[in-house]
C-alpha cells in the first residue's frame, strides 16, 4: 500500500486505486480509495495477492485514461522473478474491469494461485470527507452471494436497494470467506514454458434507482478505445491556436478531460442528457454553478454542453419554498446528489439550492447560448423558466427589497452560497467574517448581466417590450447602486461584500474581475481594478490570488482566501479583455497556461497561492480535485479573450 492514488473518471464513475492498482479502503492524500457511482463505494476492497503474498510494484501506475502497472513476486537480486503481472484497470459507466496477465520468464512449467480480496462497503461519499461525521443507520441488510463465476454483494436499507457484481473470465477455483465480510477470489493457473495466462475481471454496479441497462465492458482497451473516440469527438473542429502551442496543449487536455466529466440528467420532458459533472473525486454530480461556468467557457466551441445543461438545470428548478434545501421559486438548484444519505434526508444535498448565483448564471448562460447559436426555439421553450428566475432574483433573492441579491448562512447546508462557499471565505480584510444577511460582490455582476441578457431575449425572441424595457431599468438601477454602494475610494476597489447592515466587507479579493466579465463597473472604475489585480499582492505569476497577500486575512493553502483558481482566472481574463485590458489579459493567460504546463498541461481546481518564485513549479493545493470541469474548460476561456496572442 502506497500513499499515492490514482483516479480513473468515466461518467459519473471513478475509482482510486493505489500504485498497484490495489483499493484498500483507506483515504490517502485526500482522495477516498475504491470504486464510486452516484455517491456510493462500490468496490472497498480490490487487493491482489500472489502465492500468497503482496507483490512488489516493478512499474507503477501512471496516470492515464487505464491504469496499467507491472507486479513481480517478491525476491531477492540472486534469484530473478519466476513470472511477471501486467495488470490493466479502467472504468466505464457504473462498472470496473481489469486484466491481468501473468507471464513465465522460465523455460520449465510453473503453478501460480493468484487470490483476489474483494469487498463492497456501499459508503456514502459524506462519510468519507474530512469532517468525518458519523451517520446512523437502522435495518441495514448486507448480503453476499457466491455465483459460478464470482460474488454479488447486496445491500438494503428500508427501502433503498444497490449491489456490486464482480465476475471473471474464467471463473474463480474457488471464493473464500475472509472472516471480514469480503470475498476471496482464487484461481490456480499452470504456466507453460515462458508462456501467458490472462485473468479478465468485471465489476457492475447498479446503485438505488439505476433502471438503465448496462453492460461491463470486455476489457480496459475497450474502455480507452471508447474513452480516444469522446476525446476526439470534443475535439474535433476546434481550431486550436498553432501560434501558442502551450495554450493549444491545455485546451486539447481541458476537452479530453471535458469529454469524460459528465453525469446523466433528465431535462424538463423526461429526454436523457449529460451535463458536465463538477470534478473528482468528490464532485462528480451536477452541480448548478459549475455547470453553468463549464458550459459558458465551452460555448463558442461546444455548444452542446450548454444545450444539455439549460434544461437539465430547468427540469430541477424550484417551484416551491423548502427550508431545509433553501429552495425558494425559481431558484436553480446547486447540488443534485443521488447518495444514501441524501435520500433519506440525512444530509440535504439531494437537491440543493444553497446558491446566490446559479439562478442569474442559467439566465447569463440561456441569453450567450440563444446570442451564440441562434437557437430561438430553446429560449422559447424555457422561457417559463427564465422569467421564473427573474421572479425569483427579484423577490425572493433581494433585488426589489434590499437592491441587491442577498443570501444568509444556512446551518444545515452552506454558510457562503457565493462561488466561495468554504466557511469563512466571505470576509474582512483583518479575517473577521460578516453578521447577518450577505451581498456577495460578484453575484450583483451576474445579476446584472442576467437582467440585461434577458432583457435582449424578451425584445428579440419572446416579442415582450414591456418585460424587456422593466428588465434594462432594473439593470441600470442595480449599476448605479452597486458603484455608489460597493466602491471604497480610499482603497480605489470594490468591497467583496456588504453585511447585514450595508457595510462594506472590505477584503481585497479576486470578485472584483468578475465585475469586468459582467461589466457591471463604469469603463474608469474598470480599468482600476483590472490593473489593480495585476499588481504584485495580487498576481503569484501563476494567476490572480483569491485575496491579495499582505491582508491579515490571506493564506497560501486556504481554499479560498490566498489560493490561485484557473476558473476564477478565466473569468478575470475575460473581463480584462472585456475592458479592453489586452496586455493585462494576455499576462494573466500567459501565467494561467504557464500553470497547466507545469503539469501536464492540465489544470487543477486550486493552486496555493505563493509566488513563482518560491517554486519552480506552482505548488498544489492538497486538497483540490483532480479533475475539476471549469478548470477544464477555463483554457478555452482564456482562447477567447487573448485568442493565440
Amino acid at each position: 500500500m502506497t500513499d499515492r492514488h490514482h483516479l480513473l473518471v468515466y461518467a459519473g464513475t471513478f475509482a482510486a486505486v493505489d500504485d498497484s492498482g490495489d483499493i484498500s479502503g483507506v483515504r490517502h492524500g485526500g482522495s477516498p480509495e475504491g470504486l464510486f457511482v452516484r455517491d456510493a463505494r462500490h468496490l472497498s476492497r480490490w487487493q491482489l495477492t500472489v502465492d500468497g503474498a503482496v507483490p512488489e510494484t516493478l512499474a507503477p501506475v501512471t496516470d492515464a485514461d487505464t491504469a496499467r502497472c507491472v507486479l513481480v513476486p517478491r525476491g531477492g537480486r540472486q534469484e530473478p522473478p519466476a513470472y511477471t503481472l501486467f495488470r490493466e484497470q479502467a472504468v466505464g459507466d457504473s462498472s470496473f474491469v481489469e486484466s491481468l496477465s501473468v507471464t513465465s520468464n522460465r523455460q520449465e512449467p510453473a503453478t501460480v494461485r493468484i487470490a483476489l480480496t474483494v469487498d463492497a462497503d456501499f459508503t456514502d461519499q459524506f462519510e468519507l470527507r474530512a469532517d468525518h461525521r458519523t451517520y446512523a443507520r437502522i435495518g441495514v441488510t448486507r448480503r453476499r452471494h457466491v455465483l459460478d463465476d464470482g460474488v454479488e454483494f447486496t445491500y438494503r436499507r428500508g427501502d433503498w436497494l444497490s449491489s456490486t457484481t464482480v465476475t471473471s473470465s474464467p471463473a474463480p477455483d474457488a471464493v473464500e470467506e475472509t472472516g471480514t465480510g469480503a470475498r476471496r477470489l482464487v484461481w490456480t493457473l499452470e504456466l507453460e514454458p515462458h508462456g501467458t495466462a490472462e485473468l479478465v475481471t468485471r465489476v457492475m454496479a447498479r446503485p438505488h434507482g439505476e433502471k438503465r441497462t448496462l453492460r461491463v465492458p470486455a476489457t480496459p482497451r475497450t474502455v480507452a478505445d471508447q474513452i480516444l473516440a469522446r476525446e476526439a469527438e470534443f475535439m474535433d473542429s476546434v481550431a486550436f491556436p498553432t501560434e501558442w502551442p502551450e495554450l493549444a496543449a491545455a485546451c486539447a487536455r481541458g476537452l479530453a478531460d471535458l469529454a469524460v466529466l459528465h453525469v446523466p440528467a433528465t431535462g424538463p420532458d423526461g429526454e436523457e442528457l449529460r451535463v458536465p459533472a463538477a470534478g473528482a473525486p468528490w464532485f462528480l454530480a451536477l452541480l448548478g454553478r459549475d455547470a453553468l461556468l463549464t458550459s459558458l467557457f465551452a460555448l463558442p466551441y461546444r455548444p452542446r454542453l450548454a444545450a444539455a445543461t439549460l434544461p437539465a438545470l430547468a427540469a430541477t428548478q424550484a417551484t416551491e419554498t423548502a427550508a431545509s434545501a433553501v429552495a425558494q421559486p425559481g431558484k436553480i438548484v446547486h447540488e443534485v446528489r443521488h447518495g444514501e444519505l441524501a435520500h433519506f434526508g440525512q444530509v440535504p444535498y439531494g437537491r440543493y439550492y444553497g446558491s446566490v448565483d446559479a439562478t442569474p448564471l442559467f439566465l447569463v448562460l440561456l441569453g450567450a447560448y440563444v446570442e451564440q447559436t441562434g437557437d430561438s426555439a430553446m429560449a422559447r421553450r424555457l422561457e417559463p423558466h427564465a422569467r421564473a428566475a427573474v421572479g425569483w432574483m427579484l423577490d425572493h433573492g433581494g433585488l426589489t427589497s434590499r437592491g441587491y441579491l442577498v443570501y444568509r448562512a444556512d446551518q444545515g447546508g452552506l454558510a457562503n452560497q457565493n462561488w466561495k462557499d468554504s466557511p469563512g471565505a466571505i470576509c474582512c480584510a483583518d479575517g473577521s467574517r460578516p453578521s447577518g444577511p450577505v451581498m456577495a460582490a460578484g453575484a450583483q455582476g451576474y445579476a446584472y448581466d442576467a437582467l440585461r441578457r434577458t432583457a435582449w431575449l424578451a425584445r428579440t425572441v419572446w416579442g415582450d417590450e414591456v418585460y424587456a424595457a422593466l428588465l434594462e431599468q432594473a439593470a441600470g438601477d442595480l449599476r448605479d447602486r452597486f458603484q455608489r454602494d460597493f466602491w471604497m475610494p480610499d482603497r480605489a476597489f470594490p468591497a467583496l461584500a456588504l453585511d447585514g447592515e450595508g457595510r462594506p466587507v472590505d477584503a481585497l479579493a479576486s470578485d472584483a474581475g468578475h465585475l469586468l466579465w459582467s461589466g457591471l463597473l463604469d469603463k474608469e472604475y474598470g480599468e482600476v481594478v483590472g490593473r489593480r489585480l495585476l499588481e504584485p499582492d495580487f498576481f503569484s505569476g501563476w494567476g490572480v490570488r483569491t485575496l491579495a497577500a499582505g491582508q491579515r486575512a490571506y493564506h497560501p493553502l486556504s481554499y479560498h482566501r490566498g489560493s490561485v483558481w484557473p476558473h476564477d482566472n478565466a473569468l478575470i481574463t475575460l473581463g480584462l479583455a472585456r475592458y479592453g485590458l489586452h496586455d493585462e489579459a494576455r499576462a494573466l493567460a500567459l501565467a494561467v497556461v504557464s500553470a497547466a504546463s507545469a503539469s501536464g498541461h492540465r489544470l487543477p481546481e486550486v493552486l496555493a497561492g505563493y509566488g513563482r518564485g518560491a517554486a519552480v513549479a506552482p505548488v498544489p493545493y492538497p486538497h483540490a480535485c483532480e479533475r475539476e470541469s471549469r478548470a477544464a474548460a477555463a483554457p478555452l476561456a482564456l482562447l477567447t479573450a487573448v485568442g493565440g496572442a
